[in-house]
């Protein structure tokens, strides 16, 4: 990647340039969760110094520590790049005046109307403000609405009277982490890159390239440009999960078993993708992109109907699994209130702790309000508690209830009145498990493999 005359004929885009071919630049990571942790960590192991700045006091101790907080990395990476003095955690916001490159990496949820919170943003960016000195590189990863780089970002760091483009540079580039994959790491997945100028975007394309390699830097024409990708991704998953939803409701009601299908219709070797059932969507992305674009819609006057369709037809999917349970107990003469439910995992996807936004819990939650015995298990969600008010979710129940993951044993399963699959984890013995089960009620997929035992399983 050749070093454009626009860098080279602006000193201070010239420096920093130098600096980041040297890995002498200096990284700051604003926020070290399940983005900027292992943002920080391939960095830190690239020979970049890199501070990990957060107001977690906890996290920051346990970080230099050598204790990692997040499931994709493990401690055994953090503890050699802590030792070699190239990471460290901080909660001191001073630490910025002394970065060349800033990468801004907090939450981004909804509040419980479903619009976008972009308060962490905001106040990330004000404490850059603060710090910021000619030279610097700022990264904005958080997922959010096409415009927040532009409309908040950089009017505020444009407060302390440098331009952008000459004396510092502001670009976005989407996280992709995808939490539990150990196929598609930051490493081998691609980057997209845009910046407020052609130096910004070209600076942050070589500084990304030292990850992911220069053939795999996207560089688009705006920061704009590069927060719409993001929400075209995730938004085309939200559709196409909850056309696949409502198909299982229909396939349902004409008996059709639609796993069946779906894999028929994947042998066609083009234009088709699959998608499967699940008890709902979760994470930090799909339930909560498709709304950005519904708010940005509004401004100009433009309501995305299939969108909001979509994300109306996804937030169903939990109260549809209570209603097949339901009439799973119902012909076993087995009541919903006092029923003995063993439900497994709490997580919203396989193999991974993250728990947010997770469907699983959902599911547990309105059984809980019928008045269920639910027992939970998953070897990656120690405890959970349900029944929180917070700003993005409105509970079902109206108290909060605690629950630690039983150990799971033989007389667990078999005392269950029913065994629920809400997480798909390797970690299971599924043949066992259904095999002892009396009841068990799939929303996996994981009992199509056992068909010796298919007049016990109800799949969603």
């Amino acid at each position: 990647m050749e070093t454009s005359t626009a860098i080279l004929e602006n000193k201070i885009a010239k420096g920093l340039m130098e600096k980041i071919d040297s890995h002498t630049a200096k990284i700051i990571v604003v926020g070290v969760g399940y983005v900027g942790l292992p943002l920080g960590v391939h960095f830190a192991e690239d020979s970049f110094d890199v501070i990990g700045y957060d107001v977690n006091t906890d996290t920051v101790e346990k970080l230099n520590s050598g204790i990692s907080h997040i499931g994709d990395i493990e401690s055994d990476r953090i503890k050699p790049i802590v030792d070699s003095g190239k990471f460290r955690a901080t909660t001191d916001e001073n630490e910025i005046e002394n970065a060349d490159i800033i990468f801004i990496c907090v939450p981004t949820p909804f509040t419980r109307n479903k619009t976008p919170d972009i308060s962490y943003i905001e106040r990330a960016t004000e404490t850059i403000s603060r710090h910021l000195k000619p030279g610097q590189l700022i990264v904005l990863e958080s997922t959010t609405y096409p415009g927040t780089t532009v409309e908040v970002v950089k009017p505020s760091l444009d407060g302390k009277g440098f331009v952008e483009g000459k004396d510092y540079f502001l670009t976005f580039s989407p996280e992709r982490v995808d939490p539990g994959n150990k196929t598609f790491t930051i490493a081998n997945t691609p980057k997209v890159v845009g910046g407020m100028s052609p130096v910004s975007t070209e600076l942050c394309a070589k500084l990304y390239a030292h990850i992911v390699g220069e053939d795999k830097v996207v560089q688009v024409s705006s920061p704009t440009v590069a927060e719409m990708v993001k929400l075209l991704e995730n938004t085309f998953r939200a559709v196409n999960i909850a056309l696949i939803f409502e198909l299982t409701f229909l396939c349902h009601r004409m008996g059709i078993n639609l796993w069946e299908v779906i894999d028929a219709a994947s042998t066609k070797p083009f234009g088709f993708m699959p998608f499967y059932p699940s008890p709902g969507v979760g994470g930090h992305c799909i339930p909560v992109d498709p709304y950005y674009l519904y708010w940005k819609g509004r401004e100009y006057d433009f309501h995305t109907r299939f969108i909001e369709l979509a994300a109306e037809t996804n937030l169903r999917m939990p109260d549809w699994v209570l209603q097949r349970i339901t009439r799973v107990l119902n012909r076993g003469g087995v009541a919903v209130n006092g029923a003995k439910i063993l439900a497994l995992g709490a997580t919203f996807k396989p193999n991974c702790d993250d728990a947010r936004n997770s469907p699983a819990l959902r599911v547990i939650e309105l059984l809980l309000h019928h008045d269920a015995d639910v027992t939970y298990n998953d070897p990656y969600v120690p405890k959970i508690e349900l029944g929180k008010r917070t700003e993005d979710v409105a509970p079902v129940l109206d108290h909060t209830i605690a629950l630690e993951s039983t150990a799971l044993t033989d007389e667990l399963i078999e005392g269950a009145d029913l065994v629920l699959c809400l997480v798909n984890h390797d970690d299971y013995d599924w043949k066992q498990i259904i095999g002892k089960s009396r009841k068990f009620f799939d929303t996996r997929g994981v009992s199509l493999a056992f068909a010796e035992y298919k007049d016990k399983v109800s799949l969603l």
